[in-house]
């Protein structure tokens, strides 16, 4: 029997989970799906029951999973707290951990929504994208950091950017793979041009690519990969690249769709074991509201079903719910146009589980 942890967190991390448990339970009555959930706190949360973002005993259970549901964590409550008990600690240390370094991002467009883009249909029509992020790496995870006081007495903060070869040979491999499963093409984002470990990300790349003679390889140098995205996101068919550029680049591909709320993730190890989590944050201005999109949160848990459990015909029946969903014209407020029909939270999760 495989094991499920949810983990639902802050925010609109409840709501967008419960939408998917409704899911899961369909799957096991109806469609035969043999796994064990279980459910506990992280996050602020966490923090409020137990002063702790993430408690050894939920580490264990996370690491005995299958695979892991997150929803989100964080929010304005626990940002006086020191850097090492905010909520976000708890996401950083489960990549960390589990050794979770290959983050795949999604990005595409389905047809009912190239009017919800912010940019022109004809610009976006189409768009499928694929985001290959490296996630145990780099500044958020270099050492030494911190604040201190200079010379002069002056508080500087400093952060350290690193990349050893491996790490970039480990994702690098990653992108060319999944790559090879689709157009061919990918585009490695570094900025070679100023930071010595990114000199070394293009140098390993391009060496890796020698084993790889029909993918397509190109180079891009960061602020125009965020020019090109908002200009031509189309001629992008896998990117890879840095944890902080594709944390940044992510976001900004997800309001390509037309909205933050369409977007999963999956954060794999090495074994396909992984954490998967909507792209969108916490949303603490509509928690509890009813308001929350939980699509990204269902198309999560469908990368979970494929990616870890194998389950590939109930990943795609999700999917096609999904889009029976959005065919028919219901939204939430996100994603909204005149003529739509609007949804909050629940309703959305109900008409999903209703065509499934």
């Amino acid at each position: 029997m495989k094991k499920i942890l949810l983990l639902p967190g802050d925010g609109v991390g409840p709501e967008i989970i419960s939408q998917a448990k409704k899911l899961i339970e369909k799957l096991r009555s109806d469609h035969g799906l043999q796994i064990e959930t279980s459910e506990a706190l992280v996050g602020g949360a966490s923090f409020d029951a137990y002063g702790s973002p993430l408690t050894d005993e939920v580490l264990q259970r996370a690491k005995e999973a299958d695979g892991i549901l997150f929803g989100a964590v964080g929010g304005p409550k626990w940002e006086v707290l020191e850097i090492s008990q905010r909520p976000e600690i708890a996401l950083l240390k489960l990549r960390s951990e589990l050794g979770l370094f290959a983050n795949l991002r999604p990005v595409i467009l389905y047809p009912e929504l190239a009017d919800a883009s912010t940019l022109k249909p004809e610009v976006v029509a189409g768009l499928d994208i694929l985001i290959v992020r490296e996630l145990t790496g780099g500044i958020y995870f270099g050492q030494p950091r911190g604040i201190r006081n200079n010379a002069s007495g002056e508080r500087e903060g400093y952060n350290t950017l690193v990349y050893s070869e491996s790490e970039i040979n480990r994702i690098g491999r990653i992108a060319f793979e999944i790559a090879a499963k689709r157009q061919g093409r990918l585009c490695s984002v570094d900025k070679a041009n100023v930071l010595e470990s990114t000199e070394l990300w293009r140098q390993c790349i391009t060496e890796l690519s020698a084993r790889y003679p029909a993918i397509e390889l190109s180079h891009m140098y960061v602020d125009n990969a965020a020019m090109q995205l908002v200009r031509a996101p189309k001629q992008f068919d896998v990117v890879v690249t840095t944890n902080l550029f594709g944390d940044i680049l992510s976001d900004c591909a997800a309001m390509l769709t037309g909205s933050i709320g369409m977007l999963p993730s999956a954060s794999l190890n090495a074994d396909n074991k992984g954490l998967y989590e909507p792209v969108h944050g916490s949303a603490p201005d509509i928690a509890g509201q009813n308001k929350a999109n939980p699509i990204a949160t269902l198309l999560s848990l469908a990368m979970l079903l494929k990616y870890s459990l194998d389950e590939v015909a109930l990943a795609d029946k999700i999917e096609n719910a999904i889009q029976q969903v959005l065919a028919e014209g219901l939204r939430t407020a996100d994603i909204y146009q005149p003529g739509n029909k609007l949804m909050g939270t629940e309703e959305m999760g109900d008409a999903v589980l209703d065509y499934l």
